[in-house]
């Protein structure tokens, strides 16, 4: 999906803005992204250099492993993204965007690993961890 778009956490204190295409919505269903939303993932993810945050300082990183960690609003507490170490690209959670959004759903990764109180059954993509084209860290 191309063009500009903009969110923000909760209380509006961490704010982004991202230009160029943003990949399909990913459904993460690794423990950690559970432990942290209290459900699975929904995110989308942006080359680091298309998307410009305000509000850096109530902003938060959490070294969740050693290749990665998750950015949420130190004031209310909204999980805004998940950064990989290594790599250029950003990945944001959907539901922080703007409405509309202009999103859609397109694969369920870690689903070896999802909680046992609900069902996947809407048709998408599903795999055990990742993709070959999502490079996440190993759970």
């Amino acid at each position: 999906m191309d063009g500009n778009h903009s969110g923000s956490c909760l209380c509006g204190a961490v704010r982004f803005r991202t230009r160029g295409p943003l990949r399909g919505v990913v459904y993460c269903h690794c423990s950690q992204c559970r432990k942290q939303t209290g459900h699975f993932v929904a995110a989308t993810s942006s080359k680091d250099a298309d998307i410009d945050i305000e509000g850096a300082d109530a902003l938060t990183w959490y070294g969740a492993s050693e290749v990665a960690k998750r950015g949420f609003c130190r004031s209310c507490g909204s999980v805004l993204f998940w950064k990989h170490n290594e790599l250029d690209t950003i990945s944001i959670m959907a539901g922080s965007f703007d409405r509309p959004s202009g999103l859609s759903a397109e694969s369920h990764i870690f689903v070896g690993d999802k909680g046992d109180y609900y069902a996947i059954d809407d048709g998408l993509p599903q795999f055990e961890k990742s993709t070959p084209s999502i490079k996440v860290a190993d759970e």
